[in-house]
């Protein structure tokens, strides 16, 4: 049994908590997009990875608890995962709008819940999941067929986001957990992602708004989700998530201008539909 002290945020609200999570999760995204014209997607996302690794492992220092070799284990799965959806999805979000590659990336939770659950109303969720993804991956290849790739790449990873941040949380290491995995995903992808990261070098600017990225888009919200899940079950937690692709649509239409077509706005509606209804 996990006896660790209650905080204020354990207490809180958890749809409130997350809504919060939401709202920092993409103000950064759009932060990372208006540094692309400086630095490479995949080199934001990687001082963004630093970022939160930094801000994470000083408020925590995880190193205090006592760790068994599998939930380190079990802690740095998950921090290669979030590590590798992050990069991908900011490498997305430099081909095509931030509220459409939200919503393509769902389609990985919607159809690993589909398939696990196999009841009409999961095959409900991915039919609605996958017309919504088929209707915005229709109208992007046109312009980016590489931006709905990735997308559709960091959805894979997104399909094992959820029930390993969930084994995380309910081994009782919850932001612990997060600072350590994250920690360990900047380093394993530091060989992949410097060649890029480097050119924000060029500015202090460009520096501290890649770092800054990393706390609104990852020691915020991921800290936040730890909470929540917590408190919630996968499914809860799946319902909530169909904030996230109006979120994102939102934001991007109102700090980058992306505002979305009829059939982009429709493609968004299916699968935040998608999200709500899966079982």
């Amino acid at each position: 049994m996990d006896t660790t002290p209650q905080t204020p945020l354990d207490r809180a609200n958890p749809v409130v908590l997350f809504c919060v999570a939401a709202t920092s999760l993409y103000l950064g995204a759009s932060l990372a997009v208006s540094l692309f014209d400086h630095v490479p997607p995949a080199g934001v996302a990687w001082w963004r990875l630093l970022g939160a690794s930094a801000v994470l492992l000083v408020l925590r220092r995880p190193w205090r608890r006592t760790w068994t070799r599998r939930r380190v284990l079990d802690a740095c799965l998950f921090g290669i995962t979030l590590a590798a959806m992050n990069t991908l999805f900011y490498m997305s979000i430099g081909e095509i709008p931030l509220g459409t590659a939200v919503a393509i990336e769902f389609i990985g939770p919607v159809a690993v819940g589909a398939l696990g659950a196999r009841t009409p109303r999961a095959w409900t969720s991915l039919a609605f999941g996958t017309a919504g993804v088929a209707l915005l991956a229709g109208i992007e290849l046109s312009g980016s067929a590489a931006g709905v790739a990735l997308a559709l790449a960091a959805a894979c990873c997104w399909a094992l986001y959820i029930p390993l941040g969930a084994r995380v949380a309910r081994n009782g290491d919850g932001v612990d957990g997060l600072a350590i995995g994250t920690a360990v995903g900047t380093v394993i992808l530091t060989p992949l992602l410097w060649s890029a990261a480097s050119e924000a070098l060029g500015s202090l600017w460009w520096v501290l708004g890649g770092l800054s990225v990393g706390v609104l888009s990852n020691a915020v919200p991921y800290g936040l989700d730890q909470v929540v899940l917590r408190r919630v079950s996968t499914h809860q937690f799946a319902v909530l998530l169909a904030i996230l692709p109006a979120a994102a649509s939102i934001i991007g239409a109102v700090l980058l201008a992306q505002v979305p077509s009829v059939p982009e706005a429709l493609g968004v509606a299916l699968v935040a539909t998608a999200i709500a209804v899966r079982d």
